[in-house]
């Protein structure tokens, strides 16, 4: 079961879209694998060979989710077709090697369906191979299945007969900050904005990255831009979020001090704010508290409500809420 304890399962989250757009950029899908992935087939892959798989794959057994990010790739040594399917996740999914496998089957049964009959039914025929991959953001530890044979039940008593794969996993907040700023590239610069922090943390973290953010292309400082338009901005108080359009829309990787500063700016502001509207909250608290002080004091006096309310502004209410808690 998810972890939100069998209810329905929740909209995607904002990183979702974000991921989506930022990995069907085929250059980008390629750095995700060439820099985690340490596996001799991901060294054998060219920019050129891959294909985004547009067609959408619907499972109607779970509320018609999709499958995220489908790539057709070929080896160049061996010129190998296969498929990297890669789930995006916020919350940890323990149905998440069944619902590879269904995916995986919808790919191949789509394959056997399109190649002709005669094709299909010779000695030859073979299907690609599929390679499964989760990419997860959330806090909490990922605790769901590594393989596809721990879902079943005793599998080891049926070793050796039973079906099964193992998943890739890109867990971005368990990557070190240190590892993510070694790698100096857009997807590791992705992860660092993404992993967990105050949105008053952001300005470090983009002071950390200011170097690899200088030598992106305008097309890469872009993806970058984006990215914080879809999931950092959602966070900030509503009379900000223009501000930091206009700052990210006029930004460029050139002159990424001046996109940082002005950021620094805009979120130096929005602590004050924060910080004024906490004072005067605490006044308004404080004022309150008071009289219901004078309240309780007049109320031990046996006057009247009305006198009461005279006396303090309270309402009605109020003031009978206090009586009952006196008498108790």
């Amino acid at each position: 079961m998810p972890e939100n304890g069998g209810q329905p399962r929740p909209p995607h989250h904002p990183h979702d879209k974000g991921y989506r757009q930022l990995l069907s950029d085929k250059r980008v899908f390629l750095e995700l694998l060439k820099t985690f992935v340490r596996e001799t087939w991901v060294e054998a892959i060219y920019e050129n060979d891959l294909i985004l798989v547009n067609k959408s794959y619907v499972l109607q057994d779970f509320s018609e989710k999709e499958a995220d990010v489908v790539y057709r790739l070929k080896t160049k040594d061996k010129n190998v077709i296969f498929y990297v399917l890669l789930e995006l996740q916020s919350t940890v999914d323990y149905l998440i090697p069944f619902r590879l496998l269904l995916y995986m089957v919808e790919i191949w049964r789509e394959i056997y369906t399109n190649t002709p009959q005669p094709e299909r039914e010779s000695k030859h025929f073979r299907l690609p191979p599929i390679v499964p991959a989760v990419l997860y953001n959330g806090a909490n530890n990922w605790t769901a299945a590594l393989s596809f044979q721990e879902m079943l039940d005793s599998y080891r008593d049926f070793s050796g007969h039973l079906l099964d794969f193992h998943y890739l996993l890109f867990d971005v907040n368990r990557y070190s900050e240190e590892e993510l700023i070694r790698a100096a590239n857009l997807i590791t610069g992705v992860f660092l904005l993404d992993q967990k922090m105050r949105p008053e943390e952001l300005v470090g973290r983009l002071q950390k990255l200011a170097g690899v953010l200088r030598r992106l292309t305008p097309d890469e400082f872009r993806h970058i831009t984006s990215w914080l338009k879809n999931v950092v901005k959602p966070r900030m108080p509503e009379g900000f979020k223009e501000k930091v359009d206009r700052i990210l829309d006029a930004s460029n990787p050139w002159e990424v001090e001046r996109m940082i500063y002005n950021l620094e700016l805009t979120l130096e502001e929005m602590q004050r704010q924060a910080l004024l509207k906490g004072l005067k909250e605490g006044e308004l608290e404080g004022e309150l508290k008071g009289k219901r002080e004078v309240a309780r004091n007049l109320l031990l006096l046996n006057l009247d409500i009305g006198t009461i309310i005279k006396a303090t502004g309270l309402t009605p209410e109020e003031i009978n809420s206090l009586k009952k808690q006196l008498e108790q």
